[in-house]
């Protein structure tokens, strides 16, 4: 047992020294711990706790495999990341390999009221098209303005789910503090969900935790260049 996860750790390259140098490590302080994460804690550092980057190491190789085993499948999985540091990476991740993101607002029933949200997204992309064709021109300079404020605001809400035409299969979440419905939506509605858990999180209500830190803008980089990695090797 050992010996497989010492070679999953090493097939996807993780590296301690480089989870270090990325901060994966850095929790929150002691008096915000999660009773549940002390698994996955190594020790106290001027009133921090300190994540033991072996779990994390572990847990991120268990949940690489997973994101791969789904993308082999032809499933979809949907990355969510509202966290203004984690934002940008997802989107970018997402849009590399044509797979659907939330990187704005979570919208509450975007799973549990799937239909309804279909709904707008058709709305968006019939708005889309009158905007880009030649019957545009025939509003008034009022309406026109008008209308494209509401396609700004239908284009961050649902160009990153645009492609999801049935619930997805598996979500990645980076921060179920801060994306806390997205995770609820996914347990209700039994999809599984691959998500980065701090110190101050219950890693029991993700199937495949990773505990590491979710602030810090170089460990957002590490882990998903790591995801980045191991869905590239899907599309060989």
């Amino acid at each position: 047992m050992v010996e497989q996860i010492v070679k999953k750790v090493k097939a996807f390259g993780l590296d301690l020294e480089e989870m270090v140098k990325a901060g994966l490590h850095f929790g929150h302080r002691k008096s915000k711990l999660h009773p549940k994460m002390k698994p996955y804690i190594f020790g106290i550092r001027k009133t921090v706790h300190i994540i033991d980057l072996e779990e994390t190491a572990k847990k991120l190789a268990e949940a690489l495999e997973f994101i791969q085993g789904i993308l082999k499948e032809k499933k979809t999985m949907l990355f969510v990341g509202t966290k203004v540091q984690h934002q940008g990476l997802i989107k970018k991740l997402a849009e590399k390999y044509n797979l659907p993101y939330v990187s704005g607002r979570w919208l509450g029933g975007s799973l549990t009221n799937f239909g309804i949200m279909r709904k707008r997204v058709a709305y968006f992309q019939e708005l889309r098209d009158k905007a880009n064709s030649d019957e545009f021109v025939k509003y008034g300079k009022k309406e026109q303005s008008m209308l494209k404020r509401e396609l700004r605001n239908l284009t961050a809400k649902f160009a990153g789910v645009e492609s999801l035409e049935k619930l997805p299969d598996a979500l990645f979440i980076f921060d179920i503090r801060k994306d806390n419905l997205a995770l609820r939506e996914a347990k209700r509605m039994g999809i599984p969900v691959v998500a980065v858990v701090d110190t101050n999180v219950d890693p029991s209500q993700v199937d495949w935790p990773i505990p590491a830190s979710d602030d810090g803008t170089k460990a957002a980089e590490y882990i998903l260049g790591k995801v980045d990695k191991a869905i590239e090797k899907t599309r060989v």
